[in-house]
């Protein structure tokens, strides 16, 4: 087989799968897992401390009305409910980044393959 500088050889191409597995792979369970983790634990509990179901039915049902009204509920609860709250929040924008960041890599390297 004649290979030029243009050809790429079975070893290169499977030594850059991995590459680009590991990477993905660390990607994926560095951040992504802890977050999600975090998120699920912050919104169980939530869960076990406030009947969430009560407290979106007794609110007004108007956007304006009821942004107020959950405004009104965060800053009246406990300050363990806030804090998992403000954590579920941070674990969920950074899932969010996460996901984002993924999505651009897998689209730039579509167009760059193209």
């Amino acid at each position: 087989m004649n290979n030029t500088m243009t050809d790429i050889s079975d070893i290169e191409r499977v030594t850059m799968r991995r590459v680009r597995r590991v990477r993905v792979l660390r990607m994926v369970f560095s951040g992504v897992t802890a977050s999600g983790v975090v998120l699920a634990l912050a919104l169980w509990g939530i869960g076990r401390e406030v009947w969430v179901a009560k407290v979106f039915s007794n609110g007004p049902q108007d956007l304006l009305g009821r942004s107020g009204y959950l405004t009104y509920a965060f800053v009246h609860t406990r300050l363990i409910v806030q804090a998992l709250a403000l954590l579920a929040l941070a674990a969920f924008l950074a899932l969010a980044r996460a996901t984002a960041r993924l999505v651009a890599s897998a689209f730039f390297a579509a167009i760059r393959a193209a």
